[in-house]
């Protein structure tokens, strides 16, 4: 499970003799691979708080309360136990001068396998394809999507063009669009994921025509903290009598 360590530095506490945290983060990031991302804030003068009422924007320099304690950084572990996110807390070199506060990721259930919920994605791009479904096609990528080749040679930038290109698309066709995957491999990471496909685009054209395309798709996705979508893709023609099986 993943657990973001805040660290809460405290500017009336000497910090001078503080153990430099680079060995902690070698120990964490690199040798136990626990520790998955992680950085410095700056102090809370340089904060920003924004509120919003009655619909104005309300913004005050600083931070959002007054205390001598202040969030200095923050890092996303992944630990089989809440204990063990306690230890490796435990063990910065901020907690003997500061505080480390430990808090749970919240489960909104693909959210502790990426690998399953990309896959999950690719399914739906397959069935509303099939559907001819534009709206939901367009779902599953970001507003700021970055795309080249889906539909053409073309290169689209942001979710109204892409929609765009969908409708054209679908416009020379007729029926269903059979989308099946001959080959899918995902690379997850922390906040992002590639995957790598082979896919077989099958339908008929308006004209009567059959259309059957294989095309080679590199995709970027984005973790938005409520689900996956994809940020990038490029499509690019495959070499004549590529097949594939399915990997993980």
């Amino acid at each position: 499970m993943k657990y973001m360590l805040l660290v809460c530095g405290d500017d009336t506490a000497d910090a001078s003799g503080t153990a430099p945290v680079e060995p902690w983060v070698e120990e964490h990031g690199v040798r136990t691979g626990a520790r998955l991302y992680g950085h410095r804030l700056r102090l809370p003068d340089a904060a920003v708080t924004v509120r919003v009422r009655d619909g104005e924007v309300l913004r005050t320099d600083g931070p959002f309360a007054e205390t001598k304690e202040y969030v200095a950084g923050f890092d996303v572990v992944d630990c089989d136990s809440l204990e063990e996110a306690v230890r490796i807390a435990a063990g910065h070199p901020v907690a003997a001068v500061g505080a480390m506060e430990v808090r749970p990721f919240w489960d909104e259930g693909f959210a502790e396998d990426p690998a399953a919920a990309i896959r999950a994605l690719d399914a739906e791009l397959t069935e509303a394809a099939r559907e001819r479904d534009v709206e939901r096609l367009t779902a599953c990528y970001a507003p700021d999507v970055e795309a080249f080749g889906i539909t053409g040679a073309e290169a689209l930038s942001g979710i109204a063009a892409l929609r765009k290109a969908f409708e054209g698309w679908f416009a020379t066709l007729a029926g269903p669009v059979h989308r099946e995957v001959l080959d899918l491999r995902v690379r997850p990471g922390e906040g992002s994921a590639f995957s790598h496909a082979l896919v077989r685009v099958r339908g008929t054209r308006v004209t009567g025509e059959p259309l059957d395309r294989t095309v080679r798709v590199t995709t970027g996705h984005r973790d938005t903290g409520f689900g996956w979508l994809i940020a990038h893709e490029h499509v690019s023609a495959a070499p004549a009598g590529s097949t594939g099986e399915e990997r993980s």
